[in-house]
């Protein structure tokens, strides 16, 4: 936060002096008042009452101006903070690796980088409008106040402790409230996008009562946790309204019988007063803030969690500038050498000892029940984990010597959840390939088998695409996540479970176009149908993390029993063409 200010100095500092301006026209406004009523009212002076009301008139004026050119320049660097902090939360996020987020939980770190980050924008717009003003305005209202009458300022000996009191307890109970507010924020979003992104789920089992009651549970403690928050907030006022009357009225009271006894001009209790007022006032802004402070602190705290978060998958500094080609690989295989992976804390690893090689120009297809580790070694090759030892390389590389950057520019992923962007076929298309043009979008389209449903869309290529992909089959979009891998055009394609929801028809005809398309690459599909991946050049196996054969579908059947056990049970299964 400190860090993001010191590159708004300049605004800051223009803050700071219109806030001073402000506050001393505040300041110095009752002492004029002051005089017109001793100097001129009193003795009937037109002229000191022109003359001194025409000096109100003027700090009044530059007072005001002040006042709305802080307020302006303060929302402008307020909103600039939340802008910067997102943008900073956002990149963060994005350089973590699979095992960083999954230990945020995806939920709370969208509840982050939007609600904490809202939060600490709203503060930083009190602290501009509040928190220069109300110092400055507190003391010199009590040296202005001491100044019109020292024993009538006793009164603020007793009021600005029991204001003090107040707000210590009153901020104390926020702090634990707020920090289980955001937490429960997290779950309540979490509920939420749980139910949405499975709604159909829900009504196929008619679950929709039962969901209703996980929100409103969750909601419920929102609400319980929001509401015990609001109490405290609204009950800050009433408290300080009894306590501000209560001092006008002693200030009152013994300032008309020290005037009454000619210890003090009319003048100055009604500076006194006004002084009184405006000290009540700092104390009250100085509190609203010290209020708001502890939520924004708690979510200062979890944007903190994740910035100071090093990603496990370390990266190193780009050889190439931004914005140059991408450095093209002349080819070369893909080599596991001992590769073992861990997650933290686990008692056994999800892969462990693999060592294989992936030959450029031929198939190099995985399979092995649920659980063995097919997709844990796919998310190897493009870093989103990390191998917890062992070494991979690519064309003769550790990949781990590589910026991420360069490694990830050269690696075609079609991932197992099909995942498409909101906006147009062509634009997810062109995701691989931002300067493809069409016709290299309808090549890719006729590898992927899709083109032929492109085509049938009123909008073709321009057609719209909902967010993930909701207004397509399963099918359509598996092949459009496919095509837009084949787009790519990298040495490496790497196919996770790409086209479990494709009939065996257009399976076999994608096939057949991918062999031909990649003939230049290094190509690994992840698989659980053996008729995907029985024309494979070689096909590895693996069991409980374990690389346990490999070979062709032949050799496989021959000389492997957990292959032949797979083949056997989709065979009976009618799984195989």
């Amino acid at each position: 936060m400190i860090r993001l200010l010191a590159a708004h100095k300049v605004a800051v500092a223009a803050i700071v002096f219109l806030q001073l301006v402000q506050t001393l026209g505040n300041l110095l406004l009752p002492t004029v008042n002051a005089a017109v009523i001793d100097d001129g009212i009193v003795p009937g002076d037109t002229n000191v009452i022109l003359r001194l009301g025409a000096v109100m008139a003027a700090i009044a004026i530059v007072q005001a101006a002040a006042a709305l050119a802080a307020g302006y320049l303060g929302a402008v660097v307020a909103m600039q903070l939340g802008a910067q902090l997102r943008q900073e939360v956002f990149g963060k996020i994005q350089s973590l690796s699979s095992q960083e987020v999954a230990s945020f939980g995806a939920q709370s770190l969208v509840t982050r980088t939007t609600n904490d980050t809202l939060q600490i924008q709203s503060f930083a717009v009190l602290v501009f409008t509040m928190l220069v003003a109300a110092p400055v305005m507190g003391a010199g209202g009590i040296v202005l106040a001491l100044q019109q009458d020292v024993a009538l300022s006793s009164v603020v000996i007793v009021v600005v402790p029991v204001l003090m009191a107040i707000m210590y307890v009153i901020v104390r109970r926020l702090v634990p409230l707020y920090r289980d507010g955001q937490e429960l924020l997290d779950r309540t979003g979490e509920v939420l996008r749980e139910q949405i992104i499975g709604a159909n789920i829900i009504r196929a089992f008619v679950r929709q009562d039962h969901e209703t009651q996980r929100f409103a549970q969750a909601n419920g403690r929102l609400t319980r946790n929001n509401l015990q928050s609001a109490l405290l907030v609204a009950g800050m006022l009433p408290l300080i309204m009894i306590v501000v009357n209560l001092s006008s009225v002693a200030v009152i009271w013994f300032g008309g019988h020290r005037v009454q006894a000619g210890d003090m001009k009319l003048g100055a209790l009604t500076a006194f007063i006004a002084y009184i007022l405006q000290i009540l006032l700092a104390i009250m802004m100085a509190m609203y803030v010290l209020m708001t402070g502890p939520r924004a602190a708690v979510c200062a705290e979890r944007l903190r969690a994740v910035l100071d978060t090093s990603p496990s998958v370390a990266d190193r500094r780009p050889e190439v500038p931004t914005g140059t080609d991408r450095p093209a690989f002349d080819g070369g295989d893909l080599a596991f050498r001992d590769v073992s992976f861990s997650y933290p804390g686990a008692e056994a690893p999800v892969l462990e000892a693999v060592s294989f090689t992936a030959r450029q120009g031929s198939i190099t297809a995985i399979v092995g029940s649920t659980g063995s580790g097919k997709s844990t070694l796919i998310n190897l090759l493009p870093r989103f984990l990390d191998a917890t030892s062992g070494h991979i390389t690519l064309a003769g590389r550790d990949i781990r010597s590589m910026p991420l950057d360069v490694l990830r520019q050269n690696i075609a992923l079609a991932p197992q959840r099909s995942h498409l962007f909101t906006g147009t076929i062509a634009e997810n298309l062109r995701v691989a390939a931002p300067d493809a043009a069409d016709a290299e979008l309808w090549d890719a389209l006729e590898t992927a088998q899709a083109a032929e449903f492109v085509r049938e869309l009123p909008l073709q290529l321009q057609a719209p695409v909902g967010q993930g992909g909701t207004t397509l089959s399963g099918g359509q979009r598996q092949r459009l996540c496919v095509a837009r891998a084949v787009l790519r055009r990298a040495p490496l394609y790497l196919f996770d479970d790409s086209f479990s929801a494709l009939d065996f028809d257009t399976e076999a005809r994608l096939r057949d176009r991918l062999e031909t398309a990649l003939g230049h690459a290094v190509v690994i599909i992840v698989a659980e149908r053996i008729s995907t991946v029985a024309g494979a050049g070689q096909i590895l196996v693996l069991d409980d993390g374990r690389l346990v054969a490999g070979g062709t579908h032949g050799e496989l059947l021959e000389t492997s029993p957990t292959y032949r056990e797979i083949a056997g049970s989709q065979l009976a299964l009618g799984g195989m063409p």
